[in-house]
């Protein structure tokens, strides 16, 4: 069946290789009891695109249900762009965590949803969360009964704007930075303290 972990990976891989339009460097991160999470780093012009490879091998289901569907249920790999203007050293750890989630805490990764590291998600960051939502890369279609995998914008943010997103919501969040002109991608950005 071409829907195993292993050909899942490398569909994910041609994928976001075929729709960036290059090819990219490769990181493997392994985590105790779990399957190693690739993360691919792209230079597309004056951006650079992160994304990760093997969150997507297994549907997530909620850590409850104690007899899992192995085929049926959401699958995800997450995103991250930001401008080429700084090194960020240690992010594609802090991407393999976040993807490493689903199988080792449960989470089901979807839009809206906060994966909060509570480290710096690269060497001097002021961000230690990840917000997801949705990204412009299309997803990709598996053989049936298996979902498509959905590509998941990570965007990294602080820890006052964790906590905002915890109060408040995730649009209220979103609302701020455009009020203030934020460039989320940016990874010299400031803070926004919403009001």
């Amino acid at each position: 069946m071409s829907s195993s972990s292993g050909s899942i990976t490398d569909r994910v891989v041609a994928h976001v290789s075929g729709v960036v339009g290059s090819e990219p460097q490769r990181a493997s991160v392994t985590f105790l009891g779990v399957e190693p999470i690739d993360v691919l780093r792209f230079v597309d012009g004056d951006d650079l695109v992160f994304a990760t490879v093997g969150c997507a091998r297994h549907p997530m289901h909620d850590p409850n249900d104690f007899a899992p569907d192995p085929v049926r249920g959401p699958r995800a790999e997450a995103v991250v762009r930001m401008r080429a203007v700084s090194p960020l050293p240690g992010l594609h750890k802090s991407l393999a965590m976040l993807a490493a989630a689903p199988a080792v805490e449960g989470l089901i990764l979807a839009e809206d949803s906060l994966v909060d590291l509570q480290e710096p998600l690269w060497n001097g960051a002021i961000c230690s969360a990840f917000l997801l939502t949705a990204d412009t890369m299309p997803d990709l279609g598996l053989d049936d009964p298996a979902e498509p995998v959905r590509f998941l914008r990570a965007v990294p943010i602080t820890a006052n704007e964790a906590a905002w997103v915890r109060l408040k919501g995730a649009d209220a969040l979103r609302e701020a930075w455009a009020e203030a002109g934020v460039d989320v991608a940016d990874p010299t950005r400031s803070a926004v303290t919403p009001g």
